[in-house]
């Protein structure tokens, strides 16, 4: 997200999904939300749509014709969003660019080895067109999947597809944005309004933008530690990897600052992040997307008591459920040896959420809120017990922690329970071991 001088934003989200999720509806939606909080919303049309509508088919195309026309597609839908790019920067207000459908839509319609073809012949990259021009993707899943009985082909003139294929398609234009580092799925588990809701809601959230009891999305984190050895890749949905650095800076407590390296294939995207307490025990996060130059400079305030970070970070979709599995790597302290956690954002309720955890992974329990687990306190070069830098909660008041750790035992016996371990003895990666008991 951009911030201008004078604290002006300009966010850049793209809404994507399957035939009949929703889209121009949420565009809609989205636009009348942000207009009425004083925002200045651009709604960037759908390019395949634009096209498609002059009297383009693929059937009469031919496998040349069709990689030059994805090809073309692409290069007008980036100079089409550029040119709203460049309006917003010049807004004197806040600015919300809704995209319909972003760049690496069109690799849901193609092979992998014609995009990689297209990716060199145009010099483009999976990172810079997927992680480092959008801030957020919002994927609304097909009614096909979920609310068969309101998924209609009628009311859009390019959209013919039978239910089966409108499956098929949803799940590779999920498929095609997993990776984004703020990425999420609006499925179909309440009712229309109620998805309407939810998908401004993770907007609103991603922006730090109070609602108050407007939406009642109830969207968290949740964070679970997971027992290797890690799965053979075949086990896994698609996916992709990734090559995470953290590093935490100097900063006054209880404020932690850190920075973000992430990307594949030499390609990197870079974030700063500022992570305080506020009222209430909200903590606030304020992320800041970085220069590979600013990213170097900063590095020169990196904090001397903490270990720098490394993962694989792994981000496939189960279930309609985005998750992000981070494997921590060498050099680390010996604390994070085999340490493996999955995260996920969910509105859902502990019995909807099991059903949707990776059946594939040895789920051992849910450690959000547990310190024992926080990156800040896993970073620290000290031990634990003779650190006075180890940090308990930054959200605030010990009843707050302790509320959290009470929900965390309530969703970890269940886990127990469904995975069959209770009453069993773990060794946790730092090689301590405790007894599950129900």
């Amino acid at each position: 997200m951009e911030t201008k001088g004078d604290n002006r934003k300009v966010y850049r989200l793209v809404l994507t999904g399957g035939p009949c999720g929703g889209k121009t509806t949420g565009q809609s939606r989205l636009c009348t939300f942000f207009e009425n909080l004083g925002w200045k919303v651009f709604r960037v049309p759908e390019t395949a749509s634009v096209l498609l509508s002059g009297g383009i088919k693929f059937s009469d195309l031919n496998v040349d014709e069709v990689y030059q026309f994805q090809s073309n597609l692409l290069k007008t839908m980036l100079q089409i969003e550029n040119t709203f790019f460049e309006l917003a920067k010049s807004c004197k207000r806040n600015c919300l660019i809704i995209c319909d459908r972003g760049a690496m839509d069109p690799s849901a319609f193609i092979s992998k080895e014609v995009w990689e073809r297209m990716m060199r012949e145009n010099n483009w990259n999976n990172v810079e067109l997927r992680d480092n021009r959008y801030n957020q993707i919002v994927h609304m899943v097909t009614a096909a999947k979920g609310a068969e009985d309101f998924y209609s082909t009628e009311d859009h003139a390019c959209r013919s597809e039978g239910m089966e294929l409108a499956r098929e398609l949803d799940y590779n234009a999920a498929a095609a944005w997993v990776g984004h580092p703020y990425f999420d799925v609006i499925d179909n588990s309440t009712d229309f309004e109620g998805k309407m809701r939810r998908m401004i809601g993770v907007v609103c959230q991603k922006l730090s933008i109070d609602t108050g009891d407007r939406l009642l999305t109830n969207s968290r984190k949740l964070k679970f530690l997971v027992n290797g050895p890690l799965p053979d890749d075949s086990a896994f949905p698609s996916f992709q990897d990734f090559e995470v650095v953290h590093n935490y800076l100097q900063s006054e407590p209880p404020n932690q600052v850190r920075l973000r390296k992430r990307g594949q294939k030499g390609h990197f995207s870079y974030i700063h992040t500022v992570r305080r307490p506020a009222k209430l025990g909200q903590v606030v996060e304020v992320k800041t997307q970085i220069t590979h130059r600013d990213h170097i400079n900063l590095l020169a305030q990196k904090d001397s008591s903490h270990f720098t970070i490394y993962k694989k970070r792994r981000c496939f979709l189960v279930n309609n459920q985005y998750f992000q599995l981070d494997i921590y790597q060498s050099p680390s302290h010996p604390r994070c040896k085999g340490l493996m956690l999955l995260e996920t954002y969910t509105a859902l309720n502990e019995s909807n959420l099991r059903e949707r955890l990776p059946s594939f992974l040895k789920i051992v329990k849910d450690v959000t809120g547990n310190p024992n687990y926080s990156m800040f306190n896993l970073s620290l070069r000290e031990d634990w017990k003779n650190s006075k830098k180890f940090c308990r909660s930054i959200t605030g008041p010990a009843d707050v922690q302790n509320s959290v750790m009470k929900r965390n035992g309530h969703i970890e016996n269940n886990l127990q329970k469904m995975n069959g371990h209770a009453g069993e003895e773990y060794k946790l990666p730092n090689g301590s071991t405790y007894t599950e008991k129900v």
